[in-house]
């Protein structure tokens, strides 16, 4: 493997922020969705492994041979308690997201657990997908909002994504349809009926 640090274009030097934004502008710009029906789709796509690939080199040698608090990093490698999905973590430390993702999906929706939602996030996170990564941390934290690893992977999350955490809405992945969806709905068919001459519809 290449040197991780010349990989992300940064010296040896450099920060833990400068790090994960290198990163995260070569996750964007090598992003699968960038090259869809792109005949350069699979030279993006090795280069997004290499660039995974470094950063996790970078950060498990930071975690374990620097000073450097681990709270910088979204995954924690050294997570020593008990699990559901040993080998999803293993792959994600190994930088074998997709092998990792093939696994996460194969869990049916009703067995997802606030472990299975931080994992997934995980993964969505190291690929630079960090709206859809927030999402998952946040279910994580409402199913289980004890955990300081969900809640930790979950603030990070956040500062890149620029969300805001309520934990009274459904971060679930499929969607749903609020109190004020409906509402707005009833308002917005009552003023077609008006127009047609229909009676007032009330609100709640």
């Amino acid at each position: 493997m290449k040197d991780p640090y010349e990989v992300l274009g940064v010296s040896k030097n450099a920060t833990d922020d400068e790090i994960k934004n290198a990163y995260r502008e070569l996750a964007r710009k090598y992003h699968p969705d960038n090259y869809a029906d792109n005949p350069l789709s699979d030279l993006a796509g090795e280069k997004m492994k290499e660039i995974n690939e470094a950063y996790d080199a970078i950060v498990n040698s930071r975690r374990h041979g620097s000073s450097r608090k681990a709270g910088n990093n979204t995954y924690n490698n050294s997570y020593s308690g008990s699990t559901n999905f040993p080998e999803v973590r293993s792959l994600i430390n190994q930088g074998r997201l997709e092998q990792a993702q093939e696994i996460l999906d194969g869990v049916p929706p009703q067995n997802r657990d606030a472990e299975w939602y931080f994992l997934n996030g995980t993964v969505l996170y190291r690929r630079g997908w960090f709206d859809q990564a927030y999402t998952s941390f946040a279910t994580a934290v409402r199913m289980n909002p004890q955990n300081p690893e969900y809640r930790n992977a979950m603030n990070n999350a956040q500062r890149q994504s620029g969300q805001q955490y309520n934990p009274y809405r459904s971060y679930g992945t499929t969607g749903g349809c609020s109190t004020c969806d409906v509402c707005n709905s009833l308002i917005c068919a009552d003023c077609c009926c008006e127009c047609m001459g229909g009676d007032l519809i009330p609100c709640c």
